[in-house]
């Protein structure tokens, strides 16, 4: 059985992930619901991502859903569970999830880094163009603006190659 998610949602009450895909075979499109017994606000979410994925029911379902989308999902579910309104909710899982460039990641834990680290690949991974890809260029030229602040150059980069002694 051919699966294609075509969206990923949740249900607060009781707590569910909810996949909306299309069956290849059939070309129907349809929803599944999957129950998360026993999920509370102090789950392991990463933990239970690992075991809906390895569930023989759930798993050709969310194969080709990506980990960190249901990770966000089920911290928005997490949230809610504490009280917070669907938009604080999710505002506060998109601060938890995201990169920022002026962090210092040598002075994370090694979970904290791990977590930092699957979302750059996964990212990564949703950005790459790959060669067969619609838009895919093999030898892209880009010219960048000239108009900033202008280069300063060094004394080691000047002069011929002449200079140098073997």
């Amino acid at each position: 059985m051919s699966i294609k998610p075509i969206k990923c949602g949740i249900k607060v009450e009781p707590p569910a992930l909810v996949l909306t895909y299309v069956d290849e075979k059939s070309g129907k499109k349809r929803q599944r619901s999957m129950p998360l017994r026993n999920f509370t606000t102090r789950s392991g979410v990463s933990r239970v991502v690992d075991d809906l994925k390895s569930n023989p029911r759930h798993k050709k379902y969310l194969e080709k859903v990506p980990n960190l989308q249901v990770e966000k999902l089920l911290r928005v579910i997490q949230e809610r569970l504490r009280g917070l309104s669907l938009d604080d909710s999710l505002s506060k899982v998109k601060d938890e999830l995201k990169i920022n460039p002026e962090e210092n990641l040598n002075q994370l834990d090694d979970d904290e880094l791990k977590k930092k680290k699957r979302i750059m690949d996964e990212t990564f991974e949703k950005n790459r163009k790959k060669p067969d890809d619609p838009d895919f260029v093999y030898d892209k030229e880009v010219d960048f603006d000239k108009g900033g602040p202008p280069i300063e150059s060094s004394g080691w980069d000047s002069g011929s190659d002449s200079d140098l002694d073997f």
